[in-house]
């Protein structure tokens, strides 16, 4: 492991870094106007949610790191601190890149990349009609983070009214993460597809897991089971009593043979299979009910 201290790399460097590291980020494709109504769209990937009440949006447009010049979404805020922030679907990344572009202020880029302008029902800037979701904001403050390139003003946005897409909606409402189809940003010019990296992790809500540190010292330090393993075995709030690990273990000759085999790794990878599956209950009975030499 290399261990650097932020000091001693260029700007350009460091970027690069952080902007590797700290992936993938939402896009905000934000659409701003001037005071003389100049219309202006930008997409930004320093961008979340921080807030639900009140709705807070954060996005950042930062100075330029080559000239420290700064950008006229910032510019626009500053002067008509309203927003849209427009989410960007996979269908829209191309243009939505295309809108990235430094044209010259007072050039709109909704024409430019080819979207469509939609009146909003609270705030003056437009929305992009072809986002699947599509944010009116109120621009409670600006934050500056620094006078050199590369430094963040941070675009603090309270959510006034919210426009959803039915198609994006699954049967009970809920935005559908395959159907909004977004993307993401990484280092350099990478890209993300949601929906092509989707997988569920149940969170301990309502359940008090054991805890990795409750394992068997054997399982703890398991060559086979990975650290995901642990977790997945640490999020179970009790463990099978022993009626009910002989009674699963007895059951099949298999896992009979399994369990008192007394190889650690064998006992491990089939407890490494049912978690694939999903089975935790049947990972922990066989690693409870099995006889190994250590």
């Amino acid at each position: 492991m290399i261990s650097i201290l932020p000091q001693d790399l260029s700007t350009a460097k460091l970027h690069g870094y952080l902007l590797g590291a700290v992936s993938p980020r939402p896009v905000a494709f934000a659409s701003t106007i001037d005071k003389k109504g100049n219309v202006n769209l930008s997409p930004f990937s320093f961008f979340n949610v921080f807030s639900a009440k009140p709705p807070i949006l954060v996005f950042s447009p930062a100075r330029r790191g080559r000239d420290n010049t700064t950008k006229h979404s910032y510019e626009n805020v500053l002067e008509v601190p309203e927003v849209v922030i427009n989410i960007v679907s996979f269908d829209m990344v191309q243009q939505t890149s295309l809108a990235s572009t430094e044209y010259a202020k007072g050039i709109n880029e909704f024409k430019k990349a080819g979207f469509t302008e939609l009146s909003s029902d609270i705030v003056k800037p437009p929305r992009v009609a072809e986002a699947p979701v599509q944010l009116e904001c109120k621009v409670n403050d600006v934050i500056s983070l620094g006078k050199e390139g590369g430094a963040g003003n941070l675009v603090i946005c309270e959510v006034v009214k919210l426009h959803i897409k039915e198609d994006v909606l699954d049967e009970n409402g809920a935005i559908d993460p395959f159907k909004i189809d977004t993307i993401s940003r990484l280092g350099g010019n990478w890209y993300s597809r949601a929906k092509e990296g989707l997988f569920e992790v149940a969170k301990p809500l309502t359940t008090l897991g054991v805890g990795v540190d409750a394992l068997p010292e054997e399982v703890r330090y398991s060559k086979i089971l990975t650290g995901n393993d642990l977790g997945v075995l640490g999020n179970v709030e009790d463990f099978p009593n022993s009626e009910e690990i002989n009674t699963f273990i007895g059951a099949s000759e298999e896992l009979k043979g399994i369990a008192n085999s007394g190889n650690v790794d064998i006992i491990h990878k089939k407890a490494q299979e049912f978690l694939n599956k999903g089975e935790v209950e049947k990972a922990w009975k066989l690693l409870l009910g099995s006889k190994n030499d250590g």
